[in-house]
């Protein structure tokens, strides 16, 4: 039995070796590479193989050292990419060439000034941190004032395209050091998506954190885009009775037109997915519960900051909340029904082919209204820090990568550059008349929807924004003499200039007398 610790300690001297071995291989300082990135879930290892793929020697760390080996592992199968792992940060950050550049990928928040809190320890003067996370525009701005005390350049990135983007080909959005930009610009413009006719999607955003802000009404955009498309789907579901197969046909025609786009793509792939574990069609047993990460409802909030309307995404986030109380809304559907509220859907034949060519029309017209709320939100943050963004060029770089990528970004591109100074895309001559060409059968689908029972907040929100702002006259005017009536807030008058004052309560009083 005396033999046993003997063995022991050969066995753990053996495994603790082979561990160090491993260590000092994977931190070797050869020659020092281009990059480093640091956050290796999945948007970060996959960045991390689309900058080596692209030729550009990267080196990688995360706290947790089994997702490094992972990734060497990776970085190994799809082609001997040139890519060193490292489970330390000091070994890390030396072993990035001068001046060091730095991309995290970590979650928004505290793991990001704690992220960067280790990397700092390290760095020197001239070295350069980027965050690729979807984080709050203020955290940027704060973060690259205190990066700048320390001699560090920074900037906020924004990276759109999920999984499958971040492998071949993102959209970036980067805002911030315009000296730091420069420092990996070569790199960005390779490892971006390109779009044949357009280049590489990725340009210098702006100063601050205009990068993160962009990104973050991206996301907003994407919520209306997402919301709109539920909704055309319920209604040729609910009302056109179409089967997965009919609405798969559908999407996928959509795909060839003026609808063409990453998320249309995607929806007639989902309509064609038979249930692995069941009977039927995924898409039918998947929970109407939808789940949301915060970039939707700051994207509101900031609406509401800079007194821009934003209804479309406004009803997306509402439509959100309301899908969350799904426990709620199963016990509402049993109130309503024994309180003797019946189904207002009905068996009655549906046109289906006038159905789906209103609902596409209905689709696009209401799309056009959710991106003038996106950005007239850009250009009204733009005008009040500063920060000059060109709106024609953001269409430009969503052009490909995105989760928004559409072809119909090319019209708003066009738009832009005809008239730089656009007050709102609605009165683009060109998408002008798209949308009167198109506002009956948008009409059409709202009232059949609203009829049926069936709710389309999103094509509703984009429907009543359209009517407000193409009329000259709103009742808004009802609301300021009540505002001056109970509030004394003045109101203004349209036949004279400057604010009034009317003692509405004693003129009413003296009338009843």
């Amino acid at each position: 039995m005396k033999f046993f610790p003997i063995l022991y300690l050969v066995f753990s001297f053996h495994v603790n070796y082979q561990t160090l071995n491993r260590k000092q291989i994977m931190a070797q300082p050869t020659n020092p590479t281009r990059i480093g990135l640091a956050g290796l879930a999945v948007m970060g290892q996959n960045l991390a193989l689309n900058i080596a793929e692209k030729g550009f020697p990267i080196s990688v760390y995360n706290r947790t050292t089994s997702k490094v080996d992972e990734t060497v592992e990776r970085a190994k199968q799809e082609g001997n990419l040139p890519l060193n792992g490292y489970h330390d940060p000091e070994s890390f950050v030396k072993s990035i060439k001068k001046p060091r550049v730095i991309i995290m990928l970590v979650k928004a928040g505290a793991p990001v000034d704690q992220t960067i809190k280790t990397l700092s320890a390290y760095l020197e003067k001239g070295d350069c941190i980027i965050d690729g996370g979807n984080e709050w525009y203020e955290n940027t701005e704060r973060r690259e004032k205190a990066a700048a005390e320390l001699g560090l350049l920074y900037l906020g990135m924004g990276v759109s395209g999920g999984e499958e983007g971040a492998r071949n080909g993102p959209s970036l959005m980067p805002g911030g050091s315009f000296e730091a930009y420069k420092y990996i610009e070569d790199i960005l413009l390779k490892v971006a998506a390109q779009v044949p006719d357009s280049g590489p999607c990725v340009t210098y955003i702006g100063k601050g954190g205009s990068g993160n802000f962009v990104k973050m009404i991206h996301n907003g955009i994407e919520y209306g885009d997402m919301q709109l498309i539920a909704e055309a789907y319920d209604v040729l579901k609910s009302v056109g009775k179409l089967s997965n197969e009919e609405l798969q046909s559908v999407f996928s025609e959509w795909n060839k037109g003026e609808l063409l786009s990453f998320l249309i793509e995607i929806t007639a792939d989902i309509f064609g997915i038979k249930d692995d574990k069941g009977d039927g069609y995924l898409v039918d047993k998947v929970l109407d519960k939808t789940g949301m990460k915060g970039t939707g409802k700051w994207t509101v909030q900031q609406a509401a900051d800079l007194s821009v309307a934003a209804p479309t995404i406004e009803a997306s986030l509402d439509a959100r909340f309301l899908s969350g109380l799904k426990e709620e809304r199963v016990e509402a559907a049993k109130v309503f029904k024994s309180g003797g509220f019946d189904d207002i859907l009905t068996n009655e034949p549906v046109d289906k082919k006038k159905l789906i060519d209103d609902v596409r029309k209905a689709l696009y017209a209401a799309k056009i209204c959710s991106y003038a709320q996106g950005m007239n939100l850009i250009r009204a943050k733009s005008i009040e820090k500063g920060w000059d963004l060109k709106l024609g060029e953001l269409a430009r770089i969503w052009k490909g990568g995105c989760i928004i990528r559409a072809i119909f970004l090319d019209r708003i591109k066009q738009a832009y550059d005809r008239n730089p100074n656009l007050a709102n895309l609605l009165v683009d001559p060109e998408f002008a008349k798209e949308i009167i060409d198109r506002q009956s059968a948008w009409r059409r689908v709202v009232s059949l929807a609203i009829n049926s029972g069936i709710s389309t907040p999103g094509m509703s929100a984009s429907l009543a924004y359209f009517d407000s702002y193409r009329r000259e006259r709103l009742p808004a005017n009802l609301v300021q003499a009540q505002r001056d009536y109970f509030g004394a807030h003045t109101y203004e008058r349209i036949d004279i200039e400057g604010s009034f004052h009317t003692e509405w309560f004693k003129l009413a009083k003296q009338s009843r007398i």
